[in-house]
């Protein structure tokens, strides 16, 4: 059956910018979840001194849980060669930092949509970036899980592979044992697209998930979808929910994901309205877990 992780999306800011919460006190807060493992952010403000990641694997492991999974943002669309090289350098770093904690699975993206940047270019400088980089993480036992994103919380632009078809361009351009793909539901949505019509089109290379729901504050999927072209930013029409709340339909994405004998980590990002709307989530998941369980 799949495992449960979480991601401390409520608190990015004060993990990674402004230091008002150590990394301790999110591994104590989500030690009282029903979870099996933290999904871990290679921008936490304490990894950047490399002695730190033993033991935070030690505090995790202390509490019955294990760090899976590492979010981390390389941008391999620059148009500098020597800026690409340097985002390569940073992705064997976080291949490195996914094995210190333990983990088998490190997020990869193809970087920003910068203006003026063509499809085929950037497909052509992505897909040259994590070719170089998949020897290295299969070296090293991990495998590097390519996300439907929409936009780090730190970037300027939204992903280069945001849109369906350019993302799907980009994943049968690569094909290796130690590479596969990290599904976003919710993304989807900020794409102006049908998280059920992408899960399709690639359930059978998804590894691991990332449970997001999101809901809309004003307006219709229509609006979003109109105001979504060239907005920069996070779409100010759709809030972090819930999980089971939103728009995302989890009988229909379980229902998928059962049909491909997925049994990988799930991994939550919510709680942006506290701990007990995290533990609501946990709930919920369980449940279509333990329903929709595979070779059932």
């Amino acid at each position: 059956m799949p495992k449960l992780a979480a991601f401390p999306k409520a608190y990015m800011q004060a993990l990674c910018k402004d230091g008002s919460m150590r990394i301790a006190e999110w591994i104590e807060l989500a030690s009282n979840l029903d979870i099996d493992g933290l999904e871990w952010y290679a921008g936490f403000l304490e990894m950047n001194d490399p002695k730190n990641w033993p033991q935070f694997r030690r505090q995790v492991e202390d509490c019955g849980k294990v760090i899976p999974m590492l979010c981390c943002s390389p941008d391999f669309t620059h148009p500098d060669e020597i800026f690409r090289r340097n985002e390569i350098a940073k992705q064997k770093r976080w291949i490195d930092m996914t094995e210190i904690l333990g983990g088998s699975y490190c997020r990869v993206l193809s970087g920003q949509r910068r203006p003026g940047l063509s499809i085929e270019t950037g497909v052509g400088l992505a897909v040259d970036c994590i070719e170089t980089c998949l020897p290295y993480a299969q070296e090293h036992g991990v495998t590097l899980i390519l996300e439907n994103h929409y936009k780090d919380d730190f970037w300027e632009f939204p992903e280069f592979a945001q849109k369906m078809e350019v993302f799907c361009k980009l994943l049968d351009s690569i094909h290796h044992p130690n590479f596969g793909v990290n599904y976003d539901p919710s993304n989807a949505y900020l794409a102006g697209e049908d998280p059920l019509e992408l899960l399709k089109r690639v359930s059978k290379r998804v590894i691991t998930m990332h449970a997001s729901d999101r809901y809309l504050v004003t307006g219709n999927i229509e609006d979003l979808r109109r105001e979504e072209d060239g907005v920069l930013g996070y779409a100010k029409r759709l809030r972090h929910g819930e999980i089971g709340r939103g728009l995302n339909d989890y009988d229909a994405i379980f229902t998928e994901l059962k049909r491909v004998d997925f049994n990988g980590w799930i991994s939550i990002e919510d709680g942006m309205d506290g701990m007990d709307q995290l533990a609501r989530s946990v709930v919920f998941l369980r449940s279509k877990m333990m329903r929709f369980r595979p070779g059932e």
